[in-house]
Order: C-alpha cells, then sequence, then structure tokens
C-alpha cells in the first residue's frame, strides 16, 4: 500500500504534469531569464517578490501627508488611535483597502505614498470612507 500510494502521488504532482511544467518554466524563463535572478540571494528575492512582511505602523503615521488636516486635528488624532489598537492582521487588511495589497513592496516604508485627505463633503455622517489605490489616498470624512 505504501509503494501504491508514494507511487501514486509521485505521478499526479510530477509526471503527470511534466509536459505543462516545462511549458510554463520554458515561458517564465523567456520572460524573467535565471541570470538575472542568479545575483540575488534568496531572501533578497523573496523581499523583491514577496514585499515586506513586517511593518513598523508608527512610522506609516509619521511618514503621512495631510490634505485638509493636520496631524493634531482631532478626526486625526482618533483616526491614530484606533488603527494603532487594531491587531496586525486589521492593519494589513487597511492595508489592502487603502493600497489594493496588503503586503508593500521592496522598497522600505519610509517611501510608502500614502496621504489622508479631507473629502470636504457637505454632510460628512453620510459619508463612507474611500480610498485611491492607485495614489494611496484615504479619504476620511470629518
Amino acid at each position: 500500500r505504501k509503494e501504491f500510494v508514494e507511487l501514486y502521488v509521485n505521478y499526479v504532482f510530477s509526471e503527470s504534469i511534466q509536459k505543462q511544467f516545462e511549458d510554463f518554466m520554458q515561458g517564465f524563463l523567456r520572460g524573467c531569464p535565471t541570470k538575472n535572478w542568479k545575483m540575488f540571494l534568496p531572501g533578497e528575492l523573496q523581499l523583491l517578490l514577496q514585499g515586506h512582511t513586517k511593518f513598523d505602523w508608527h512610522l506609516l503615521e509619521k511618514k503621512v501627508k495631510y490634505t485638509g488636516y493636520n496631524k493634531l486635528d482631532p478626526t486625526i488624532r482618533k483616526f491614530w488611535t484606533v488603527f494603532h489598537k487594531l491587531p496586525e492582521e486589521r492593519k494589513k487588511m487597511f492595508l489592502a483597502f487603502l493600497s489594493g495589497s496588503d503586503q508593500i513592496s521592496a522598497y522600505k516604508l519610509e517611501c510608502f505614498p500614502f496621504s489622508i485627505e479631507d473629502p470636504q463633503v457637505e454632510n460628512p455622517d453620510e459619508t463612507y470612507l474611500a480610498a485611491n489605490t492607485c495614489s494611496c489616498i484615504l479619504f476620511l470624512p470629518r
């Protein structure tokens, strides 16, 4: 039985998909030649492809730009108070809402272009929080 299971698993995960994998690998290497990847250490390559996974959220707060607000505005202070109380998973969900991804690419958090803008709507209590993911702008009603 053990030999049968080993042979079956080998067939399903290796032999049965070998042609498709070779075709994929040939196309991938045409677009991303291995000689370009050899210059990276494994950790650097992972960072390049995956991005940062741990963040200094206080640094994000320091680097944010404000339009229609200043950092001492009560709305902003409440926002950051609530944000810093969130669990890590929720903070990453916010990052995904803001930028379209729960990760920040290999360039550091100091360079992350995040801004908070006042949408200047007539009745802020009837307006939802919104984000422009292309520009990483959070529209935060008062």
